[in-house]
């Protein structure tokens, strides 16, 4: 779970903001559970984080790029037994679900959402062998999807996603106050 984003478009704090009864960083990390995959939270040491009961990596709090928050778990899969690769999702993805990730995490090589005509490199697969590729794409400040289109991922292309739902609610970010409502809503909306 990469939480280390300043937040500032929506007041700082992505993470404790309350979505439904719960920290917004909380629906991901439900989606992990689901999927049985071992989940950890990256963040910066300034990053305010609500009370987890999961593992929290610090990333330096320099550069600030999300790409310090893959390299972070990265290494850290690595030094794991058989560590193929880490599953990346967003701390501001309430949406994505248990099956989803978990159909992520058996992926052969690098994968990558792609919604809207947008890459979504924050919901994928990166391969822990990709490790020096995206140093190198951090040390050259490229942006998170040029790092892993380095990788040569597959693409999870709107047809695949839907399998698992509507593919832009399983890709939404809540950055701003107007994607926090749009949130609220939905989830008001599937409550029986």
């Amino acid at each position: 779970m990469i939480a280390g984003g300043l937040g500032e478009r929506l007041g700082g704090s992505k993470p404790s903001v309350v979505l439904g009864s719960s920290p917004l960083i909380c629906h991901p990390l439900a989606a992990a559970a689901q999927a049985g995959l071992e989940a950890i939270v990256v963040a910066k040491p300034s990053t305010v984080l609500p009370s987890l009961d999961v593992r929290v990596l610090r990333e330096p709090e320099q550069p600030r790029h999300p790409l310090c928050g893959l390299i972070a778990a990265l290494r850290f899969a690595a030094a794991r037994p058989r560590p193929p690769a880490v599953v990346a999702v967003a701390c501001d993805m309430p949406f994505v679900t248990g099956p989803l990730l978990g159909w992520l995490a058996v992926l052969d090589g690098a994968a990558m959402a792609h919604v809207g005509g947008r890459p979504q490199p924050l919901l994928g697969r990166w391969p822990v062998g990709g490790l020096p590729l995206v140093a190198q794409a951090l040390g050259e400040g490229r942006p998170l999807r040029s790092a892993l289109a380095a990788l040569e991922p597959t693409i999870v292309a709107e047809d695949e996603l839907g399998r698992f739902g509507d593919p832009a609610r399983l890709c939404f970010n809540v950055n701003d106050p107007a994607d926090l409502r749009t949130a609220r809503q939905w989830l008001a909306a599937d409550e029986p």
